[in-house]
C-alpha cells in the first residue's frame, strides 16, 4: 500500500539536483529500517540485513522545482514521475518484504543522478559489492532489457568578428555551427535492431554579437544517446569535427548497455540515462518502475496511483523469484 503521506512529504521539499541535503535528512529520520547509514556526497543507504538485493533509485530532480497536487488517480509535481515515486514504491515493497519475514536486502537513495550520476560514482567507490541491482526509474513497469548510452562534448566554433554589411571580411561561428549540425544530420549512423536510432540534442547554445557583427565565437553543448551500433562510430565523427576553426572537448558518458530480465514481466529497451552503468560491484542489474519518460521533466509531471501500486507487488515478487 502507497503511503501518500509520505510521498507528499517528499513531494514537498525541494531536491533540485544539488540542494539534496533537506531531503537526505528527511529521509534518514523518517525512514525505518534495521540499519540506516549516511553515505558520503548525501546518500542514504538503508538494509534489512546483508544485501543480496538492492533497490535504488535517486532523490534528485531537474529544476525547476513545482509543487505537488494530487487528485484522484493521479499525483503531479516535480519528480513524481522521476523519481520520488520510485522512491516511495520501494520503499513500500521493502516494508512489505520486511513484513513478511524476508531478509537480505537493501534501500539505496543516490544524489546528483540527474547532473552526471555523481552518487551513484561516490558510491561505487565504497567497495560494496552484491549479486542484485533493481533501480527505479519511469519504464512504464516494464523490465528494461537495454538502455543506450550517452556521450556528451563541450563545442566551441571560432569565427571572425566583422561588420556584418561585409561578410566577406570576416567568419561568422554560427555559420560554423549551421555547416557542422549540416553534417551532422547528414551522417547515418545506422538503424540497431535493438536500441533503434542514435539521437543527439544541442544545449547550452550561446553567441552573444550584436546583430550587425559577425559572430566571433558560439559555444554549445552536444549530447548523444547512442546504441550498440553506433557508439564508436559517434566518438570517431568527434574526433574528425576538431579544426582549426572547431574545438572539441569529451565530457564523457557511457556505453549501452544490456540488463537483467525476469520471466513473467513485460520487457523492452530505454533511450535514457540512468546511474547503472556507473554502479560497480553487482553482478546483475535491471531497471524498471511506475510512470513514464515521457511526462518526465515536462511542467505537467505526474505518475497515477495504480501504477505505483503495480510497481510495489512487481518489486516484491521480483524479490522473491531471486532470492527463493
Amino acid at each position: 500500500m502507497i503511503d501518500l503521506e509520505l510521498f507528499k512529504e517528499i513531494l514537498s521539499i525541494d531536491s533540485t539536483s544539488g540542494r539534496e541535503a533537506a531531503m537526505t535528512e528527511f529521509l534518514y529520520n523518517r525512514l525505518e529500517a534495521p540499519s540506516k547509514e549516511r553515505l558520503p556526497e548525501g546518500n542514504l543507504f538503508l538494509k534489512w540485513g546483508t544485501p543480496r538485493v538492492v533497490f535504488c533509485t535517486h532523490m534528485d530532480t531537474v529544476p525547476p522545482y513545482i509543487p505537488p497536487v494530487f487528485e484522484a488517480d493521479r499525483v503531479k509535481g516535480r519528480g513524481s514521475c522521476d523519481a520520488k515515486g520510485q522512491l516511495v514504491c520501494l520503499y513500500a515493497a521493502c516494508k512489505e518484504l520486511e513484513a513478511a519475514g524476508f531478509r537480505g536486502f537493501g534501500l539505496l537513495v543516490l544524489t546528483g543522478e540527474e547532473t552526471g550520476s555523481w552518487g551513484a560514482k561516490a558510491f561505487s567507490k565504497t567497495g560494496f559489492t552484491a549479486p542484485y541491482l533493481i533501480i527505479g526509474e519511469p519504464t512504464e513497469n516494464k523490465m528494461v532489457s537495454a538502455s543506450k548510452g550517452t556521450k556528451s562534448y563541450d563545442l566551441t566554433f571560432h569565427g571572425k568578428a566583422f561588420h556584418s554589411g561585409y561578410p566577406e571580411y570576416g567568419v561568422s561561428a554560427v555559420d560554423l555551427f549551421l555547416d557542422f549540425m549540416k553534417s551532422l544530420r547528414m551522417m547515418d549512423f545506422g538503424n540497431d535492431p535493438v536500441l533503434g536510432k542514435t539521437t543527439w540534442n544541442v544545449g547550452l547554445l550561446h553567441s552573444d554579437n550584436p546583430q550587425n557583427i559577425l559572430s566571433p565565437e558560439l559555444t554549445c553543448r552536444l549530447y548523444f544517446r547512442t546504441t550498440f551500433a553506433s557508439d564508436v562510430a559517434v566518438e570517431a565523427f568527434m574526433n574528425q569535427a576538431v579544426s582549426a576553426n572547431v574545438d572539441v572537448v569529451a565530457r564523457g558518458g557511457d556505453t549501452p548497455a544490456r540488463y537483467f530480465t525476469l520471466d513473467g514481466f513485460d520487457i523492452g529497451p530505454a533511450a535514457f540515462g540512468t546511474d547503472a552503468p556507473h554502479l560497480t560491484g553487482f553482478a546483475h542489474k535491471t531497471i524498471c518502475g511506475p510512470g513514464t519518460v515521457k511526462v518526465a521533466h515536462r511542467p505537467d509531471e505526474y505518475i497515477l496511483l495504480a501504477d505505483m501500486e503495480t510497481a510495489v507487488q512487481q518489486y516484491v515478487r521480483m524479490f522473491k523469484t531471486i532470492a527463493t
